[in-house]
């Protein structure tokens, strides 16, 4: 079988609640714009993985501008997004020759690790499937209207991250369906086409950054990542 590996990062929003004139992916974090974290991310996973970055038409300038300015050499399939994300996905997918493994990742998540990546891609192997993702830290309720909540058990509950990973034939045939805006993530779509998902433990660490406050979480976690590192043999 074959297991081909490819990385589809999702990378076409737009920065507005962030109150940026540019898109969040290319806002600089620790000196290097979000969306090279990403990838760079997969790359350190393994160098030969295959990364098609999914942009909106119109910040392909600005992505070719950005590479040239910090010197990034990283080889990745450029591919114009839609104008939703189900849209941007399926333009990705369809630059996938054949079958194999892809892990379809927000390109906004720069924290990921090699660890949950390899995980996802050696689960889906198995299991078609592999989603990563976290169990709830706070109590929740259900609001049921006229001012009233309902408690419920927390542990029933995971929040969803991505990598989202798939045995390419699979989730391309799911993207073949009619675009539903209820079902918001690769997961969903997975199973409305009649597939089983499969979760494994992601990291409360691999942020999506949508507000200022996640740019600033995600700078101290970068930076105490390179705190910890440890060089090895006198190098760093």
């Amino acid at each position: 079988m074959n297991n081909r590996e490819y990385a589809l990062i999702v990378a076409g929003g737009k920065g507005t609640r962030l109150k940026s004139k540019i898109g969040k992916q290319f806002l600089e974090l620790n000196g290097l714009p979000v969306v090279m974290h990403t990838i760079l991310a997969f790359q350190r996973y393994a160098e030969e993985i295959t990364i098609i970055l999914v942009l909106a038409e119109h910040d392909i300038d600005t992505w070719r501008s950005l590479c040239l300015k910090h010197n990034f050499r990283i080889p990745v399939i450029l591919q114009h997004g839609g104008d939703t994300r189900y849209q941007s996905v399926k333009n990705g997918l369809d630059r996938i020759e054949g079958d194999g493994l892809v892990a379809i990742h927000d390109g906004v998540r720069p924290l990921v690790n090699a660890g949950i990546i390899s995980t996802s891609f050696r689960l889906a192997a198995i299991k078609q499937s592999a989603v990563a993702a976290v169990p709830l830290k706070d109590s929740i309720r259900i609001t049921t209207g006229q001012d009233r909540t309902l408690a419920v058990d927390r542990s029933l509950y995971r929040l969803i991250q991505t990598p989202q990973t798939f045995r390419v034939s699979l989730i391309r045939e799911a993207y073949q369906r009619k675009e539903d805006p209820d079902l918001t993530d690769d997961a969903s779509i997975a199973e409305r086409a009649g597939h089983a998902v499969t979760l494994f433990e992601g990291s409360y660490e691999n942020i999506k950054i949508t507000t200022a406050e996640d740019l600033v979480i995600a700078e101290a976690l970068l930076k105490r990542r390179d705190e910890t590192t440890v060089p090895q043999n006198g190098k760093s």
